[in-house]
């Protein structure tokens, strides 16, 4: 009887996973981006140790409207969903990006991750293996197809002759899609429906949806099926795509939680059903399914990570500056970010100029003659970085002699020596930023602590430089993800 399940578990794993179309961080800290290692296992969780533990763990894939870069910014809705439960929780996320769409449902069993953050058809034989949350949304399954290279050219009456229009004309037709998703079920059933053989196309579970509608406005397969939402907004960019004919009913979207963590689906269901209710869940539907412009500059942009792989239009200056900071330069363009979002006319309410917001004294001192000149003021930040970076040689961690350096950047080397000085008469290791130091200055805003003896520089918004490290770390990781070195 145990073989007999293992079989029937299995088999329903194989035939029920994967994205019904949608593919591809609130907190994630510097080494939270990773890749599941084949063949590991790790103990289900529910939402008691989940919050134990400070982390959800996020089964996610990389596309254009779920998870992505963009201008340095990390996007995508099921990102921005993602960013609103933790924060309700009182949650970082820790994100396993999945690469192959068929590794789904073995990583979710083998508790990899807490959730599956990915759209996923709601059916009655996948609920027989996992559990789904609500519905995200609602959409339906579209034919798309390619019209002719002249077709704005032709006549009406030419270009209908050269379009299927019903899914019945699917039979003897060849349907390109992977093998293990809901797409691919859909056309088994229609088939028969119809009365007339479709032949199915199968892809390999690496290609997202959007791959696979580039491969048919790129003439290299003739037919796919996507989600109606999903294959608007694509054809938004590729306008040679034609989708308008429906080949399923109205579907529910949900994410994918292990059966084993009742407490966890309740618990983003009690969330969910309240935020879609919000102004702020329409608004994060449009900007990723309705805002067609919006995604057409993404698309066509070098800084948009699934195009150009580029981070700003200053990333050689970066990159260079970087060497001479000893730093990867991705983590020093996510500091820049954090300054000026690559602006380089941005100005602070203190009067700090430019990508890396110097202020005037600061400037002058390290030879920054104007500061609104990108290479002048990377120079000269830099200069300071390195200065700073000097300072805290005590710290033989490399990554938290990053963080101090980046702390006395955000609020000034001598409120950091300060909680350093505070963490070490609390008998805390004043070599180390988290958990360590970083909560010591949360404390220097109150009197109580600035006034300490050993204070000698008073008081400062301790909760700027906690959040400033933090932010340019998450932001970090995200770019280890998306940028080559």
């Amino acid at each position: 009887m145990q073989k007999k399940a293992l079989f029937f578990s299995i088999f329903f794993l194989l035939m029920f996973f994967c994205s019904c179309g949608q593919q591809p961080q609130q907190k994630v800290s510097d080494s939270d981006m990773l890749s599941q290692k084949e063949g590991a296992t790790f103990p289900v969780r529910d939402i008691d140790e989940i919050k134990k533990s400070g982390k959800l763990k996020v089964l996610i894939t990389y596309s254009s409207t779920s998870y992505f870069l963009y201008r340095g910014k990390t996007m995508g809705f099921e990102y921005e969903f993602l960013e609103r439960l933790a924060d309700s929780l009182g949650l970082k996320l820790e994100f396993v990006i999945v690469k192959n769409m068929d590794a789904i449902p073995e990583m979710l069993q083998s508790g990899a991750a807490d959730i599956v953050a990915h759209g996923m058809t709601i059916t009655n034989n996948r609920k027989k293996v996992v559990s789904f949350t609500d519905y995200l949304y609602l959409t339906h399954q579209v034919l798309v197809q390619r019209q002719p290279k002249n077709w704005r050219k032709m006549k009406w009456s030419a270009l209908q002759k050269s379009l299927l229009h019903d899914a019945v004309e699917l039979a003897g037709k060849r349907v390109s899609v992977r093998k293990n998703s809901s797409y691919y079920y859909r056309l088994t059933t229609l088939s028969d429906e119809i009365g007339g053989k479709i032949e199915i196309d199968e892809l390999s579970g690496e290609l997202t949806t959007e791959d696979i509608l580039k491969m048919v406005a790129d003439g290299k397969i003739e037919y796919t099926v996507a989600d109606s939402n999903i294959a608007a907004i694509t054809a938004a960019y590729y306008p040679i795509l034609d989708i308008r004919v429906p080949i399923s009913l109205s579907q529910r979207i949900g994410w994918m939680v292990n059966k084993k963590s009742p407490k966890l689906l309740n618990t983003i269901n009690l969330w969910l059903r309240k935020f879609k209710k919000s102004a702020d869940y329409h608004v994060i539907y449009n900007k990723y399914f309705k805002n067609r412009a919006a995604f057409k500059r993404r698309a066509k942009s070098d800084f948009f990570s699934k195009k150009g792989g580029k981070i700003s239009k200053y990333d050689a200056l970066i990159k260079k500056e970087a060497k001479l900071l000893g730093w990867d330069w991705r983590l020093l363009a996510s500091l820049i970010y954090q300054e000026s979002e690559f602006n380089p006319k941005a100005k602070s309410w203190a009067g700090a100029k430019g990508l890396m917001q110097m202020m005037p004294a600061t400037a002058k001192e390290y030879g920054v003659k104007n500061r609104v000149n990108p290479k002048d003021n990377l120079k000269g930040g830099v200069k300071f970085l390195r200065y700073l970076h000097g300072r805290f040689d005590s710290v033989k961690d490399p990554v938290q002699r990053k963080k101090f350096t980046m702390a006395a950047y955000n609020c000034g080397f001598y409120h950091v020596r300060d909680a350093r000085k505070l963490a070490a008469h609390r008998k805390i290791d004043e070599n180390q930023w988290d958990g360590s130091v970083d909560r010591v200055i949360l404390d220097m805003s109150n009197p109580k602590h600035f006034n300490h003896p050993v204070v000698k520089y008073g008081y400062v918004r301790g909760r700027e430089p906690y959040n400033y490290v933090n932010d340019i770390f998450e932001r970090y990781a995200h770019y280890q993800q998306f940028v080559t070195e």
